[in-house]
């Protein structure tokens, strides 16, 4: 009777306990709900119903391989008290990932991998106030490989780390930060394919790990003085670097053969080809068992070193021919040697396959038949079969977008050349004379908010052309996918913003300097559209302006892609949509909304009733004055989206009226 009377006196503490116990926490799911709000592809009730106990708080987001899209709200994922893991790897997710999340106090695992998110891996500058000791992080792995990172900013409180995999990201950093040496605790480190530069001494005092990945990078430095004890280490590969040092017969059948090819100049007594097999491996030498055969053998290699140096004088004599034809036929063409990083076995067609699952065949006998004509760099000798290395064998990691022309690929070429390569699908049907015409054309507009082309490769009937990289993408991801300014000022309190105005006056808010970086890109778009319109003897379209087509520079300066080809020459008539569709582009400008028939209904509606700063992007909500000039730029967009065409501005005009609402804006940034 009292066992009873206890077991029913436990059920109601149970059924009566506070709500800050683990479990009954309903308010997880609606802030994990308010995070992936705007991702495509996520449903909460398959999220909750995936979940080991849906009753409790969250401790886990384990997404991946979901097919998700879009961005995450990661304000809300910040007030999840007892999130453990965090798995949201091989998605499509894009944007940026906030520094509290590489230190948050609760996460032990974070799995990003293998999705479009890009910005700083971090914090990317300290104010005093944090430069004192701070509390570990409770984190032990994160893995950000195969995403579209472009800074690696201080991680500085994570001695509790064991697993860092910051492979194929674009970090672009001249030497490893000074903070991974106190990544004590560490055991393994990829930073493959980062574009990173200098030695590797902060990590060289880490005995912990025993697993070491720093291929395909620019690293220099000394081996094995530079890099952590090799005792400790199970794998190592440190390929495709520029390394100096002694190797020895030890560390190569350690590690193996493949962990050391292209990796620098090193002092040994045997190249790597020389080093006899192991004792176990299936092929091994016989020793001869008379000397009969060991003439034999000596005759038979003679005669096999003879053919050989032959055979590689004939190679040679053709190679020369064939550059002599070709320096003939293109007089650009001059020989450069090249280091291919892999051997191509396998000769045409060539068969590429996107994300998308669609594929372009390049039909030609062999890569090195296809030249690279390069216009800004004429003396580089290059081929199809460097763009093949370049990209991967034009491998999904190297697509940047798949757009209505065909796919794009990011390489970097020999001579340090860091390109955008599209295909042209819809150039098949041109022949090589027509394609060349058409490539020299686009080659004479020059100006400085448009994209030039850098170089064309003609691969049978795949047409390639080739453009500067620019390094902050498309208007379209900046403005829907990435931060344009700090939206978030929680997640950005690091970053110091300063502007020096004209007067001479410092400007603090983020949000203006958001405005006056949205007007610059404004007027420059008007300004490359003006030249396309009115710096000719004919007048040239774009016939397809769009924010995926605008790409932004370094500085933020637009540059205009993809015009010409299509219909290169129109009528004036015809550039009056180019008007049409710039005015578009403000639109989705000034209110950061999609550029559809609807947002312009509903701006044009706004503007005709007086109300257009009803409109303007929340992120923008300024002063007075500065509200009334981006209620000025709609009313241009008003003007540019007329419905009869014979209304609508000039991109001349357009540029003028852009001017005189901030003449300064352009000097401003």
């Amino acid at each position: 009777m009292i066992m009873k009377f206890l077991s029913i006196f436990v059920l109601v503490i149970s059924v009566f306990s506070p709500a800050e116990s683990a479990c009954g926490n309903s308010s997880d799911h609606v802030l994990v709900a308010k995070a992936f709000s705007s991702v495509v592809g996520f449903n909460l009730s398959e999220f909750i119903a995936s979940e080991p106990n849906p009753n409790c708080s969250v401790s886990e987001i384990r997404m991946s391989s979901r097919n998700l899209t879009g961005a995450i709200s990661w304000k809300f994922l910040r007030n999840l008290t007892r999130l453990r893991t965090l798995d949201l790897s091989n998605n499509s997710l894009k944007g940026y990932v906030p520094a509290w999340v590489w230190s948050n106090s609760t996460l032990l695992e974070i799995n990003l991998s293998r999705n479009k998110l890009g910005g700083a891996i971090g914090v990317l500058k300290l104010k005093p106030v944090f430069a004192v000791h701070q509390t570990p992080a409770a984190v032990r792995r994160i893995n950000v490989s195969f995403n579209r990172f472009k800074n690696l900013g201080i991680l500085s409180n994570l001695q509790n780390l064991t697993s860092l995999d910051l492979s194929h990201n674009d970090l672009k950093i001249n030497t490893l930060p000074f903070w991974f040496a106190n990544l004590t605790k560490l055991e393994s480190l990829s930073i493959s394919g980062c574009n990173i530069s200098g030695n590797l001494k902060p990590i060289s005092k880490i005995k912990s790990l025993r697993s070491l990945d720093v291929s395909g990078n620019r690293l220099n430095g000394d081996f094995p003085a530079d890099f952590p004890p090799l005792s400790g280490l199970k794998f190592l590969n440190i390929s495709f670097n520029n390394f100096t040092g002694h190797l020895d017969k030890e560390n190569l059948h350690k590690f193996s053969h493949s962990a050391f090819i292209h990796a620098g100049h090193f002092n040994s007594h045997k190249s790597l080809k020389s080093i006899p097999f192991p004792k176990n491996h299936p092929i091994k030498k016989e020793a001869p068992k008379s000397k009969h055969k060991v003439a034999i053998i000596a005759t038979a290699g003679a005669l096999s070193a003879f053919l050989v140096i032959m055979a590689v004088m004939a190679a040679s004599i053709c190679v020369y021919r064939r550059r002599k034809q070709s320096r003939k036929k293109n007089k650009w063409l001059i020989s450069m040697p090249i280091q291919v990083p892999f051997k191509l076995e396998k000769s045409g067609p060539f068969a590429f396959e996107t994300e998308s699952g669609a594929s372009w065949v390049a039909d030609i006998k062999e890569p090195t038949s296809a030249p690279v004509v390069m216009f800004e760099k004429p003396l580089l000798n290059l081929s199809f079969k460097d763009l093949i290395a370049a990209t991967s064998h034009f491998g999904k990691e190297s697509l940047l977008a798949e757009g209505r022309c065909g796919p794009v690929y990011r390489a970097v070429l020999p001579g340090e050349l860091h390109v955008a390569i599209k295909v042209l699908e819809n150039a098949r049907h041109l022949t090589h004379e027509g394609a060349i015409a058409m490539f020299e054309d686009l080659s004479r507009f020059k100006h400085p908010n448009l994209l030039p082309i850098s170089g064309f490769c003609i691969a049978g009937k795949e047409k390639l052309v080739l453009y500067e990289f620019m390094a902050n993408g498309d208007l379209h991801r900046w403005l829907h996918e990435l931060p344009a300014g700090p939206r978030n000022v929680e997640d950005w309190s690091t970053d110091t913003w300063e502007l020096q105005t004209g007067g001479g006056s410092i400007i603090t808010s983020p949000e203006k300097i958001e405005w006056h970086t949205r007007h610059r890109i404004a007027v420059g778009i008007a300004r490359g559209l003006a030249y396309l319109h009115h710096g000719q003897s004919k007048p040239a379209v774009h016939g397809h302006l769009v924010p995926s087509n605008i790409l932004l520079a370094e500085d933020f300066e637009p540059r205009i892609a993809d015009f010409g080809l299509s219909a290169s020459r129109v009528d004036g008539s015809s550039a009056e949509s180019d008007v049409y569709n710039f005015g578009v582009v403000l639109v989705e400008l000034l209110t950061g909304q999609p550029g559809t028939a609807e947002t312009v209904k509903w701006v044009r509606r706004l503007v005709k009733e007086g109300h257009g700063g009803d409109a303007i992007d929340s992120r923008l909500q300024l002063a007075d004055d500065s509200v009334g000039e981006m209620v000025e730029c709609l009313r241009v967009g008003y003007l540019c989206t007329a419905e009869a065409a014979d209304k609508r501005p000039t991109m001349q005009q357009v540029l003028g009226l852009l001017k005189d609402i901030h003449p300064t804006a352009a000097e401003v940034l």
